[in-house]
């Protein structure tokens, strides 16, 4: 008898010590589920679209957190790689090396598209030119054209405004303007289109390129080979400087973050990115 009570005892020690353990599992994985933050970063083009849309969205739902920062789209595609973000928000695609580390990291990175964009280059208001030639704008940013005068402006420097290497602008513009050449060494580098548009909108003899949602007076665009950017010249095909915009998720989105792009891609969610000046979808 005495042998029974004490190998019951010692079943219920470990039942009591286990209990706990479990307990806290248990709790850990209700938290898990129930999780109600979002992490979204990346690139600056994107994010007046993240950041109305997560304004709006946390109005409707007051449980939810949503946290959003710039960075570039580099940012956002390597916190999707890291795990470091929910969302990240990028207007480029992926790069091969990125995908390879992805799928180094067991991450299937999935592209969410939220709208699209063009492009535009920009100067100062002062500058009475209204258009240049894809090639004109290759041919400055490359350091073949240096003073306005060569193309029927004023006679004054250049001064070239760029984004830093790790904006997906940089790559899209380096790509459909320039055809992959480099930028010539003496541009300004920007870490954002705002710090883009800011710095043409105090220097008149600048010109830069901002995605359209930055367009405002204090810049003037100019008309690319003889159309301007605009919503329409972009859905049409006819602005030749057109880009995707895409929310990175890893895997297909699910729970609160798939709520959050369904409502990004409403039909009030897509009023919202109208509203910041980009292209609707739909």
């Amino acid at each position: 008898m005495k042998q029974a009570i004490t190998i019951f005892i010692k079943k219920f020690t470990k039942i009591a010590l286990v209990l706990p353990v479990l307990l806290v599992i248990s709790i850990s994985l209700q938290e898990g589920a129930l999780a109600k933050d979002i992490t979204i970063k990346g690139s600056t083009t994107v994010l007046p679209i993240a950041q109305i849309t997560a304004e709006v969205f946390m109005e409707r739902h007051p449980d939810v957190k949503i946290s959003v920062q710039g960075g570039g789209s580099g940012i956002g595609i390597a916190g999707i790689i890291d795990g470091t973000c929910d969302i990240g928000d990028s207007s480029r695609s992926m790069k091969e090396q990125e995908l390879s580390n992805a799928v180094s990291k067991n991450v299937n990175p999935k592209a969410n598209l939220v709208a699209m964009d063009g492009l535009a280059v920009v100067v100062h208001p002062s500058n009475k030119l209204t258009g240049l030639t894809k090639n004109q704008v290759k041919d400055i940013y490359i350091g073949k054209i240096s003073d306005w005068s060569a193309l029927g402006g004023g006679t004054q420097k250049i001064v070239v405004i760029s984004r830093d290497s790790a904006s997906g602008t940089f790559e899209s513009f380096g790509e459909m303007a320039l055809d992959k050449q480099k930028v010539r060494p003496d541009a300004l580098m920007q870490a954002s289109n705002q710090a883009v548009a800011s710095t043409v909108a105090k220097t008149p003899g600048a010109i830069g390129y901002v995605g359209l949602g930055y367009l405002s007076s204090r810049v003037k665009a100019l008309a690319l080979n003889g159309v301007m950017p605009s919503r329409e010249t972009v859905l049409n095909n006819k602005y030749k400087l057109a880009r995707p915009l895409f929310m990175y998720t890893n895997g297909s989105p699910q729970g609160v973050v798939k709520d959050f792009l369904d409502f990004v891609l409403s039909a009030e969610g897509q009023r919202l990115v109208e509203e910041t000046g980009f292209v609707v979808l739909k």
